[in-house]
């Protein structure tokens, strides 16, 4: 029988975290990112901030910039918000379901 096992307690990194470590190597500035991603300055220093998640449109823009593909991307935001959710949502009324 396969149990689930509670997560590691330290949060995963949110995307933007990283990208505020990959920008100095670039050479580019990071209202130069935002304009060659085609997205508002402001919501490019919200994701670097971790005050907004990466959307799939974004983590495609992102793959293709930094050559890593969408995917990447969206599987550390959907990480990083599965391990916030699994502490932040009361699911102790909710039954397992097993198969027959």
């Amino acid at each position: 029988m396969l149990t689930a096992t509670l997560r590691s307690n330290r949060c995963p990194s949110h995307p933007g975290a990283l990208l505020d470590d990959i920008i100095p190597a670039t050479g580019k500035t990071k209202a130069q990112i935002a304009e060659l991603l085609g997205i508002s300055r402001q919501h490019f220093y919200d994701i670097i901030g971790e005050r907004k998640p990466v959307s799939p449109a974004v983590a495609a823009r992102l793959g293709k910039a930094f050559g890593d593909g969408a995917a990447v991307w969206l599987r550390m935001q959907a990480a990083y918000d599965a391990w916030h959710v699994e502490r932040e949502v009361d699911v102790s009324n909710i039954p397992t379901i097993r198969a027959a």
